[in-house]
């Protein structure tokens, strides 16, 4: 099921010729008055590409709007995507080579670690950077140019120790998180702190590390503590391996996840629904929301790749349309004047209203969502 999904998504996200041509690489190249030039990087290949594909897709629907409408500044945008195949040294190499193609402004990157890679080298330069979805704190600290349009790893965790303490009344909890990963232990860190400040007991804290399968050990150590909550800040695979073993070895805690989880359904069978039955996670926005806006949204991406938007679809499809509003109001490209605007917005986007605080980052409240036989309902909305 998850090859096919791959294959399928893999497939749309490499119509990147999003502004109506070739990439740079296959046509003469174009002056900067001619056309607006807008990098992104992301992993299109290798074990995030989910992530990197659904982020694609919903930037390159964002651009072809956008051209279809007059383009900025009434000038058409082309946007060059490279792939970094998830590793950081090549979301660098990557980087450079936008930056030789003469990018305004970057979106990307989209998983953590090599979006603080890039924000260190695009510091210096002053290319405005916006990532879509990179959670970890330090990204933004890299420079004053380099902004991020979700909230961050301990915004999250805060937010959802206070949800398990007010909304589902867990005296108890315990962690699983992956220590290879600098998202999944920075989600966990803040999620023990805050639950300690509302009075939760942490009972337990096993980890793992990426590529491994088997947790089942750390799982009966957490069963015999027998927790109110199980929270799991990790990305979809390793999330839903791990609830599938949780209840295996007898655990009913109810699980509570990171924005990570988004997209676990499509990686579990349905025969084993049941394991991620009633799990509660962080996210962006949601496909059930009432609002036209989003619904028009989520028909034009469902007509143009068959599928349905996840949340990186919408934050990298939101990024696209910030870069849009911030060079309008500086009326300009000048990455000075580009970079001032966008700390000066107030946007509206599909994943909600937002401003930048002093670092960069969005304020903004999380969307709780709540699994249902084996789909994603809307449970609330939680904030500090």
């Amino acid at each position: 099921m998850k090859k096919k999904l791959l294959t399928t998504l893999l497939g749309a996200s490499l119509l990147l010729a999003a502004c109506g041509g070739e990439k740079a690489a296959d046509k003469p190249a174009t002056t900067e008055a001619e056309t607006i030039k807008i990098g992104a990087i992301g992993p299109l290949t290798g074990p995030v590409a989910i992530y990197g594909i659904s982020a694609t897709n919903g930037l390159k629907l964002a651009i072809d709007e956008i051209n279809a409408n007059g383009g900025i500044l009434g000038k058409q945008v082309e946007l060059n995507v490279l792939d970094e195949k998830g590793d950081s040294t090549e979301a660098v190499n990557a980087y450079n080579k936008l930056v030789d193609w003469g990018m305004v402004a970057l979106v990307g990157d989209i998983t953590s670690k090599p979006s603080v890679a890039v924000a260190e080298v695009a510091a210096q330069d002053g290319i405005p950077m916006i990532t879509p979805t990179g959670t970890q704190l330090n990204i933004t600290e890299a420079g004053s140019n380099v902004f991020r349009v979700c909230f961050t790893d301990p915004y999250q965790g805060e937010v959802l120790a206070k949800f398990a303490k007010e909304k589902l009344g867990a005296k108890t909890v315990a962690i699983m998180s992956n220590n290879s990963s600098d998202y999944s232990d920075g989600v966990a860190n803040a999620f023990v702190a805050e639950a300690e400040k509302q009075g939760i007991q942490v009972v337990a804290r096993e980890g793992y590390s990426d590529g491994d399968k088997d947790f089942k050990a750390q799982l009966t150590k957490i069963a015999q503590q027998n927790p109110d909550v199980l929270f799991i800040p990790d990305y979809y695979e390793q999330d839903g391996l791990i609830a599938i073993q949780a209840r295996e070895v007898g655990l009913k805690s109810i699980i509570v996840g990171s924005d990570g989880w988004d997209g676990v359904v499509k990686t579990v069978d349905p025969s084993s629904y049941a394991a991620i039955e009633n799990v509660y996670f962080a996210n962006h926005y949601s496909t059930k929301d009432s609002n036209e806006r989003i619904q028009n949204f989520i028909k034009n991406y469902k007509e143009k790749y068959n599928d349905e938007p996840s949340a990186f679809s919408a934050l990298s499809y939101d990024t696209a349309y910030l870069l849009k509003a911030a060079i309008e109001k500086a009326g300009t490209t000048d990455k000075e004047a580009v970079t001032k605007a966008i700390k000066e917005i107030q946007f509206e986007g599909i994943t909600g209203q937002l401003t930048f605080d002093e670092k960069n980052n969005p304020v903004k409240s999380i969307t709780i969502i709540k699994i249902v036989n084996g789909d994603y309902t809307f449970d609330s909305v939680a904030s500090k």
